[in-house]
């Protein structure tokens, strides 16, 4: 069990005092292990847990609450540590509260007032706020402590708003030192503010009172003169004059007014006009509105304004509105041709076809826009993909005269695999040889290779937008959802269904396009000849190698994958697929016919080198070339979802069995060529032997160049190394990779192979045993030997002696190169020997006792010799050799003959410790 942590211990906090709410940072240790941790946080006594933030181990952010105690610690409990300590305190300041007239460095919210009769914030006009200094005279804070003056006072408050105001309190705090006649200013100045509310009606009123006497003046000496003239005269008098006071005023009027109504009557006129000009504005401004807006590109505006006019002036039968009308109308029509030439124009992005398309359907275009639109998109990938091909043909044709070997790696300079060995994975398409290759990869690849690039990055550029669009056109989308457009969405759908095989067609002429311009640039062959003018064109000077068209297969597996993802249907695309089967069996096709163009040139890298076991490099480059050319195909062979497997047509299976099977005769062949190929046609600069072989007899020297018997035995050890390890393990990288026929190859290659060793196995036989053979009668003969009369046998004679030593001789040549081939050569030179030596005894027809004894004496020495390479052939043919003899009939002549034996053994135990060497398997011939 862990030990349990320290508890809390506060050493810090920053600022040490301050208001309420003031944000402090508390620092310490063990405090808290994380968030969860902290369970508690008291400043002064206040809680102050949900303002708090843990930022560490040694750090604490909170906001101090509203504390009762003006003083107090920090204390700070953990679920690890609990309850903690603290070294420091804070200290809590009651804020100053700031009247509405005071000096502030901070804005004060006027309209934000507390009360602190009820604890909370009123809403109040500032009006109705009392003055912050009462008494009118300077404030002159004193220094008595705010805790003395709450214990002087209890319950009352030194606000003058508060129910419990204590006006002892507020002159302590503020007028403590205010002398005696200030104070009696104060009380004046209160009055005055007491009495202000009074005296301002009261003073309303006095201003007034002038006006009032006046008027009462004048209505006092109009009554008096009516009741002294008397009523009715002053009437009749007032009434006439007033007739004759108005008939001269109307006189006047119209005299002076005469003119000035006339201009008011024209002036209503004009304004009645201008009225109608201002009320009806938007029609007759409406063309000037009309151009400015499209050369501004504001379609939304004209059309909205179009679709307003039309609603309120398309039926009317005023002339000037129908003028005018006519004029929209006229410029509306120019906007739907500028429009659709617009929607037609070529590159185009999908948001300005879709948003074309709906102003031509708001302007309500004649015909279907959005299917014109499809359909100039359609030959425009059309003409591009054409363009495309066109242009690199033409590039291809400009530089013919500047072509170089590096342009592509098919030319007849072409390196071999095993020299790609590090540039294959380069060769693989995927996303490191796309993103890692730099500008100068189109110059060194083939410019069919660039062309494919090209033409598929083009359509997968452009195919998604038509696809989309004719999607859109389906589903309706090209219009917004509203209730006033849904019969165009309705209108959309129908057009859309009755032309869905139109658009099918469209999409399987691109694909078709698509594809044979593929084929046309890597397999002509497979276009007819009207398709090959029309899409071919190229200059074929060399097929591309088997790398190249790896990459292109891979390029065009991407096309399809994103085309799929588009979720066109599959049918639309079987054709790309068809196209990439037929792709992946021209490049296994192509990358075996390499592979068996360079094998055939391994013969001029055999550099003689003889390892340990009697091998030269050969066969492991071989193997190596053929290993290579099948992880080159890993790619091809291996099928991509919704790929067929490249063997499934019999015709394929059979060509590459073929092939296959070229490529392992071939190198044999090669093998061939190298052991029969005359001394002086072979490069020995690089000869070496295996230090720990003996070189026995001379029959390899440093300085020497090999002879045809030694490039025979190289090539017999190279034949069996190949038979039991790499044509098998060659066969298992075949099955390996998928191939069919295997069991074909390896049959076909065996029975081949074996056919070469045999042949090579009986030309070094016969260039060795042939002189062994050869020398044994007349040595036999020599110096007119008779078996019928010759003298007592005194040992071995010298013809078989020299027949050993050059029978040791190609021992130790056999030795040198491959140890594992000495039983196979040792036992058919044997063979030889022995089958000639019986013929040469069957031959005689009769021999003396001597001669007998002699000729046993041979058979014997020899037989014994060379007993661990006997062979039933051999052994039939020492015995028809015995058979020929006449018997020896006494015991004399058979010791004699035993010591002559053992004599013979003796002395030439050194020459016959070859033939005494551990027991070594014996191969059959």
């Amino acid at each position: 069990m862990s030990r349990a942590r320290q508890p809390p211990l506060v050493t810090g906090i920053s600022p040490n005092e301050g208001i309420s709410w003031t944000k402090v940072t508390i620092r310490g240790e063990n405090l808290g292990t994380g968030p969860t941790d902290l369970i508690g946080l008291t400043i002064c006594g206040h809680n102050c847990l949900l303002t708090a933030e843990w930022m560490s181990a040694s750090k604490i952010v909170c906001r101090v609450g509203q504390a009762k105690n003006d003083k107090g610690d920090i204390i700070v409990t953990t679920k690890s540590g609990g309850k903690g300590t603290s070294t420091v305190s804070f200290k809590l300041l009651k804020p100053e509260k700031i009247g509405i007239l005071d000096q502030s460095a901070v804005w004060v919210d006027e309209m934000n007032y507390y009360d602190m009769r009820t604890d909370r914030n009123k809403g109040i006009p500032p009006l109705s706020l009392r003055p912050a200094n009462p008494l009118g005279i300077e404030i002159d804070k004193g220094r008595f402590p705010q805790k003395d003056l709450e214990s002087l006072f209890p319950g009352m408050s030194a606000d003058f708003t508060s129910e419990n105001f204590s006006a002892a309190w507020y002159l302590i705090e503020n007028h403590s030192t205010t002398s005696f006649d200030q104070l009696k200013m104060a009380v004046v100045n209160l009055k005055k503010q007491a009495n202000k509310k009074n005296e301002g009606s009261l003073a309303y009123v006095k201003g007034g009172l002038s006006t009032f006497f006046e008027a009462q003046d004048a209505l006092s000496a109009i009554h008096q003169k009516l009741e002294a003239d008397g009523t009715e005269k002053v009437e009749g008098s007032m009434t006439q004059k007033l007739e004759n006071v108005l008939n001269r005023a109307s006189n006047t009027a119209d005299t002076l007014f005469q003119e000035v109504l006339g201009r008011k009557d024209k002036a209503d006129s004009t304004r009645n006009a201008l009225n109608v000009l201002q009320r009806f504005k938007f029609l007759f401004n409406l063309p000037l509105n009309i151009e400015r807006n499209i050369q501004k590109g504001d379609y939304d505006v004209v059309i909205n304004d179009y679709e307003k006019a039309k609603s309120l002036f398309g039926k009317t039968e005023v002339q000037v509105f129908k003028k005018y009308y006519a004029e929209v109308e006229t410029r509306i029509e120019a906007l739907r041709e500028l429009l659709l030439d617009k929607l037609l124009e070529t590159p185009s992005t999908l948001h300005d076809q879709k948003r074309y398309i709906r102003y031509l359907s708001d302007l309500h275009a004649p015909g279907d826009p959005a299917w014109q639109c499809i359909g100039a998109q359609h030959q425009w990938i059309l003409q591009l993909m054409h363009n495309c091909k066109e242009s690199y043909v033409k590039e291809q044709k400009g530089n013919a005269l500047l072509h170089s070997p590096m342009l592509d790696l098919d030319s007849d300079v072409r390196p071999s695999p095993i020299g790609h060995l590090s540039q294959t994975a380069s060769l693989k398409r995927g996303s490191s040889f796309q993103s890692g290759r730099d500008d100068a990869w189109r110059y060194k690849a083939p410019q069919q290779v660039v062309f494919v690039e090209k033409l598929t990055k083009l359509v997968v550029s452009q195919l998604p937008n038509f696809w989309k669009l004719w999607v859109s056109y389906v589903n309706g989308s090209l219009f917004s959802e509203t209730a006033e457009k849904s019969g165009q969405m309705e209108r959309s759908k129908k057009n859309a269904r009755q032309r869905q095989n139109d658009f099918k067609k469209m999409i399987q002429e691109v694909m078709h396009s698509l594809v044979k311009l593929i084929r046309g640039a890597l397999l002509p062959f497979s276009l007819r000849e009207g398709e090959l003018r029309q899409y071919g064109g190229w200059e074929m000077k060399s097929e591309l190698s088997g790398q190249w068209l790896t990459h292109v297969i891979q390029t065009v597996r991407l096309s399809s994958e994103s085309l799929t993802a588009l979720e066109i249907p599959n049918d639309m695309l079987q054709i790309i697929q068809d196209l990439i089967l037929d792709l992946r069996v021209r490049c296994i096709i192509v990358t075996l016919q390499h592979t068996a163009e360079d094998i055939k040139r391994l013969a001029e890298k055999e550099d003689w080198v003889v390892d340990n076991e009697g091998l030269t490099s050969l066969p492991s480059q071989f193997e190596q070339c053929i290993i290579h050319s099948l992880q080159s195909l890993k790619t091809v062979l291996d099928c991509k979802p919704g790929e067929a497997s490249v063997f499934q047509q019999q015709k394929t299976q059979e060509d590459v069995c073929q092939l296959s099977i070229g490529i392992m005769q071939g190198f044999i062949d090669c093998l061939e060529q190298l052991s029969t190929k005359p001394d002086g046609d072979i490069d020995t600069s690089h000869l070496s032997v295996d230090v720990s072989s003996p070189d026995l007899f001379g029959s390899i020297h440093e300085e020497s160049s090999l002879s045809s018997e030694q490039r025979l035995l190289i090539a017999l050890s190279n034949c069996r190394y190949l038979e039991r390890h790499t044509f098998l393990n060659i066969a298992e990288h075949f099955e390996k990779h998928g191939f069919q026929g295997v069991d074909k190859i390896t049959q076909v290659s065996m029975e081949s192979l074996k056919e070469l060793d045999q042949r090579l196995f009986e030309m070094y036989i016969e260039f060795k045993a042939d002189p062994i053979v050869g020398s044994l009668e007349p040595g036999i003969y020599a110096g007119y030997f008779d078996w019928k009369d010759c003298l007592v046998p005194t040992g071995v004679r010298n013809y078989l002696k020299e027949a050993l030593v050059n029978i040791i001789a190609v021992h130790a040549e056999v030795f040198t190169i491959s140890k594992d081939l000495v039983p196979r050569v040792m036992s058919r030179v044997v063979e030889a020997v022995s089958e000639e030596l019986s013929r040469l005894m069957q031959c005689v027809s009769s021999f003396s006792k001597n001669g007998a004894l002699q000729a046993k004496l041979e058979i014997c020495a020899l037989r014994d010799t060379v007993a661990i390479y006997l062979t039933p052939e051999s052994k039939s043919s020492f015995k028809q050799a015995l058979e020929a003899l006449p018997q020896l009939s006494s015991g004399t002549d058979r010791k004699l003959l035993e010591e002559l034996l053992n004599k013979f053994k003796s002395s030439m135990h050194l020459q016959l410790t070859c033939f005494q060497a551990s027991s070594s398997a014996m191969m059959k011939t």
